[in-house]
């Protein structure tokens, strides 16, 4: 059975993906996109016209949606580390903090490098400002239900902690966490000692020169 991965090494979602292929180590072959070779979005784009990344094909059938994806591989491709809890309430607290990390952690934070992208004229400082404030209500959030355990969800690494890892890493860097929610600091940093997203750090950073915003000297 082959595993094709679409994606971007320097991409949030698609580190989301690849933490989930390492914790396992899971066999893949990644087909990354570039701009020297247009002929692999061509081949997104023929299984998923909108042309969003991550895609998986498993044997063929193309998985869209970095979640999904994750989700896919803890049924048909599982290794010891389960990243869906089998208990159903415990499924889905994992499933919240995920759409939690998405789109309250990654949404505003992209709100500030998709202004950056725009010409100054273009720009929304009121949209920037607001962006800033739904993240500081996220690492508020965040900050009291992690003062006190490891995870993001239960006892154990899962697929809200893929989500998390990635999303807490630029967001940081867009908006940083600071000194005033020293438990989403820790966990961010429990995240980067993880082997899975550890490795996702090393292959992504030939590519810091692409962050909008400016990459920071640090992880």
């Amino acid at each position: 059975m082959t595993l094709q991965l679409f994606a971007h090494p320097f991409s949030s979602y698609c580190q989301k993906v690849l933490v989930a292929l390492y914790e396992n180590d899971t066999p893949f072959e990644l087909r990354r996109l570039s701009h020297d070779r247009p002929e692999i979005m061509d081949e997104l784009r023929a299984h998923w016209p909108i042309g969003k990344f991550p895609v998986l094909l498993d044997d063929g059938r193309p998985l869209i949606e970095a979640s999904i994806i994750v989700e896919h591989l803890d049924i048909h491709h599982p290794g010891p580390v389960r990243l869906i809890p089998a208990e159903p309430d415990a499924a889905l607290e994992a499933r919240f903090w995920d759409r939690f990390f998405d789109n309250y952690v990654a949404t505003p934070q992209n709100k500030f490098v998709d202004d950056a992208l725009r010409p100054p004229e273009a720009r929304d400082p009121l949209g920037v400002e607001r962006a800033g404030a739904m993240l500081d209500t996220a690492y508020a959030i965040l900050d009291r239900h992690m003062a006190e355990r490891e995870w993001a969800a239960g006892d154990s690494f899962s697929l809200a902690d893929c989500a998390a890892a990635p999303q807490l890493f630029y967001a940081d860097w867009t908006h940083p966490i600071g000194d005033r929610f020293p438990a989403v600091t820790a966990y961010r940093q429990r995240l980067l000692r993880r082997p899975s997203f550890a490795r996702c750090v090393e292959e992504a950073r030939p590519y810091r020169p692409l962050f909008p915003l400016g990459a920071p000297d640090r992880d």
